[in-house]
């Protein structure tokens, strides 16, 4: 059998959802000699991640057509899989003959109507072979995506459980936080709105202890918020950390408050430690999470704060949502049907 290249084209430099997730799928291929697998971005802190994986990166000084055509020409992929939509655009322009594999893993609003974002990624959308979509909402909130059903298909983000327990007993730290939010500080996630909700909570019993890990553009104005409102003593900011999961696994639950979501790893990740998931309703959490028998979905911050301090107060309300969360991920999350969703588009599209 020929050897099939995989080149890997995402925007971003730092390690987020989509980028843990690509990692994942070239873990999960990595001991088929039949598959070989890239990774190209911008450079950043993505790269300690790859590093410790030894995954082969090809970093870009900028996300252009001219930059990708050239690790195109040095890679000579048999396949590129672009994720998210600007990457696949840029991806679709740069390509030439080979074939494009596409993988959503959030629908940001502005796609969901009539934009230029809409119709730039209908242009890649319809020169790709294949299109993943992480969640059926990510679908669904596409505004053109009657016109790809064809070519679509809904592949929900996995776990390895396992390497996941492990990674949390390679940190020997002790921790003492009650909820934790992990992700990037920007727009999308809506941190102003997650330290508003901690704050509600924090009025409602100060002994609450939050940590926020994460980095982004909203930083400053996050920590400005702490500390004019006097919630140091409350809420902890411990900036971006590459193994989060042990700090994650001592705490009651986790926040999330995003304008939107694809199928978000972050709460796979809490699920899969038996942490439960306090979130706004956003698109492919609504799939996840069932409210008040592993979790807690509500666009209502008052009753999100409430139910912080719920899981906070109640043992025996928290135990319970603790062990439905990690009974629902265990029957969630197939490898190896994954795998082999993958390994047949590859497969379909390599000949």
């Amino acid at each position: 059998m020929k050897k099939i290249k995989i080149l890997h084209v995402l925007v971003s430099g730092t390690y987020n959802g989509a980028e843990n997730v690509v990692c994942q799928i070239i873990d999960m291929f990595k001991d088929d000699n039949n598959i070989e697998m890239y990774y190209c971005s911008l450079d950043g802190p993505v790269r300690i991640a790859l590093e410790e994986r030894g995954i082969n990166f090809q970093p870009v000084k900028e996300l252009s057509i001219k930059e990708l055509k050239r690790v195109i020409r040095n890679v000579q992929p048999t396949i590129v899989h672009a994720h998210d939509m600007r990457a696949g655009f840029l991806a679709s322009l740069a390509c030439g003959k080979i074939p494009l594999i596409s993988h959503i893993h959030n629908n940001n609003y502005d796609s969901r109507s009539i934009s230029l974002k809409a119709i730039l990624y209908l242009y890649a959308a319809l020169k790709a072979k294949h299109i993943f979509w992480v969640s059926k909402t990510s679908y669904d909130g596409y505004y053109f995506h009657n016109k790809l059903l064809k070519k679509s298909e809904i592949l929900y983000n996995v776990i390895n459980i396992d390497n996941l327990i492990n990674k949390a007993k390679q940190d020997t730290n002790t921790y003492n936080y009650d909820f934790a939010y992990l992700g990037r500080l920007t727009f999308q996630k809506n941190p102003q709105r997650l330290v508003r909700v901690m704050e509600l909570a924090c009025k409602m019993d100060s002994r609450l202890k939050f940590a926020i890990l994460g980095d982004g553009e909203l930083k400053d104005e996050i920590l400005h918020y702490i500390e004019k409102h006097k919630l140091s003593e409350n809420i902890s900011f411990l900036g971006f950390s590459n193994n989060p999961y042990k700090l994650l696994q001592c705490c009651k639950g986790m926040l999330m408050t995003s304008r939107w979501e694809g199928l978000p790893m972050c709460a796979l990740e809490a699920y899969s430690l038996g942490v439960p998931v306090v979130s706004t309703p956003a698109d492919g959490l609504k799939e996840l999470i069932e409210s008040e028998n592993d979790g807690y979905l509500s666009d209502n911050d008052n009753e999100l704060a409430t139910q912080i301090v719920k899981i906070y107060q109640n043992k025996g309300y928290h135990n319970k949502l603790s062990n439905a969360a990690y009974t629902k991920i265990c029957k969630m999350m197939d490898l190896k049907n994954y795998k082999k969703t993958l390994f047949n588009v590859y497969n379909k599209y390599s000949m």
